[in-house]
């Protein structure tokens, strides 16, 4: 399958999460075969990367966004995991600190955006001051509402000016799913960590996250920034379309080692030599 055609959300059409199946997985009937084709991705993801840290030409940035258990940490343990840490990065966002407030809502995102030759991923983003920010009354209307335009025009000045890849993904549960994984997390004392004072109140906002993120994927899935709705209901469906999504980006870059930069005949001259005196020796 596709996921890229799939899953994208095309710019300029309407959304409506409610009615979207967070168990889609596509023709892949089970997690060994997912598991199967997700290694194999990874494989191929690593290899793109490298070749993309080496030639310093291009930057890959990967937004994750989602509902409460959706599955963020989950993405980056099992699909970001495939790339070379020197040339990736993970942020994320959370409440603004009181600096951060005195200024504008992209200041501090800006800083982690990637640059040439790296992948940066944010785990929850800019996108925070258009979903949270509308859900809890954080600011009036007038100021979230006018934020979907200086988010699209953000991240055309990274396409523009540093030929950056965005990516974006909308990560869904269901209601179901999300309270099966609350009840996981009270019962795993290895993931007993994750529970939150906030789990339980912000799922009575459930739907109200569900259309705040519909006018979010609308107004700001564009052709230099797509969103991609991601069925999370199956952890291994999830990782392998993210996955996949990933893949087809990094391919799609004609991505090669850069040509060296020393006289090669040189170095191979200068090693023979040294091997002839170390063996003489």
């Amino acid at each position: 399958m596709n996921y890229t055609k799939k899953l994208m959300v095309e710019p300029g059409a309407k959304v409506r999460l409610a009615k979207f199946d967070p168990a889609f997985h596509g023709k892949v009937d089970d997690e060994r075969a997912a598991t199967q084709q997700l290694e194999a991705a990874k494989q191929r993801i690593g290899d793109l990367q490298r070749k993309m840290y080496g030639d310093d030409q291009h930057s890959l940035l990967v937004v994750l966004q989602g509902l409460d258990a959706a599955g963020k940490d989950g993405v980056c343990w099992h699909v970001v995991s495939a790339m070379d840490p020197q040339g990736c990065r993970v942020q994320g966002f959370k409440a603004p600190t009181t600096e951060e407030l005195a200024h504008d809502f992209l200041w501090r995102v800006h800083p982690h955006a990637p640059a040439k030759g790296e992948v940066a991923v944010f785990n929850r983003s800019h996108y925070e001051d258009v979903l949270i920010a509308r859900v809890h009354k954080l600011v009036p209307k007038k100021v979230w509402e006018r934020r979907y335009d200086l988010i699209n025009d953000w991240e055309r000045l990274l396409v523009e000016e540093n030929g950056t890849t965005i990516l974006k993904f909308c990560l869904v549960v269901s209601k179901e799913e999300q309270l099966r994984r609350f009840a996981q997390r009270l019962d795993d004392p290895h993931r007993q960590w994750k529970i939150s004072d906030a789990d339980y109140k912000e799922r009575g906002f459930f739907d109200d996250y569900l259309e705040a993120f519909d006018v979010a994927l609308e107004r700001t899935s564009t052709p230099h920034a797509p969103w991609f709705t991601i069925p999370c209901d199956n952890k291994w469906f999830r990782n392998l379309a993210v996955a996949g999504i990933v893949l087809d980006a990094l391919e799609g870059m004609k991505l090669k080692y850069p040509a060296p930069t020393v006289d090669l005949a040189q170095i191979r001259r200068e090693y023979h030599a040294a091997a002839r005196s170390e063996k003489e020796r």
